[in-house]
């Protein structure tokens, strides 16, 4: 019995350590982060699709006389119809609308992640230049030494406490 299991355990000791490199790969702190933004970055651009389209879009629409971006199309039969889904029961067609309307997205996700980075990078102080060591001057070659030098590495004279 004892090798019956043996042997049925063959396998999975093989695949043991790839789950295990597997899961201390999943569980590193980037990985998760990564995630988490991918999900939150899924529901802003749901928030900022539905702010285009139910308002920066009717309000372009209104300042250009009530032209809805989402009914703009041409065919390429050369056809008119009266609206999307007839048109496309019989040609081909460019429904260069909806494509206005997902650069509007584009250009809105862009600013606000923009705008949001510039003010995460003024909210974290900006990192200043290392402070210096303290030093002191040789006073026989003038070159800098530390304080606690008791003779100068550039000259070795001996310097005073």
């Amino acid at each position: 019995m004892k090798l019956i299991l043996d042997e049925l355990e063959k396998p999975f000791k093989k695949v043991n350590p790839i789950l295990k490199e597997f899961k201390a790969f999943a569980m590193r702190g980037n990985v998760i982060e990564l995630a988490v933004g991918v999900v939150i970055g899924a529901a802003f651009g749901k928030i900022v699709s539905s702010f285009v389209t139910d308002i920066i879009t009717p309000l372009l629409g209104f300042i250009t006389g009530k032209v809805d971006f989402k009914d703009r199309f041409f065919t390429l039969d050369g056809q008119a119809y009266e609206n999307i889904a007839a048109a496309k029961k019989h040609t081909s067609v460019v429904t260069y609308g909806v494509f206005i309307q997902n650069v509007l997205d584009f250009i809105i996700v862009a600013l606000v992640i923009f705008l949001f980075v510039r003010l995460i990078n003024k909210l974290y102080p900006k990192p200043g230049p290392p402070p210096a060591a303290p030093t002191k001057d040789c006073p026989f070659c003038v070159s800098k030494v530390p304080l606690a030098a008791r003779k100068c590495a550039f000259c070795t004279a001996e310097l005073n406490a």
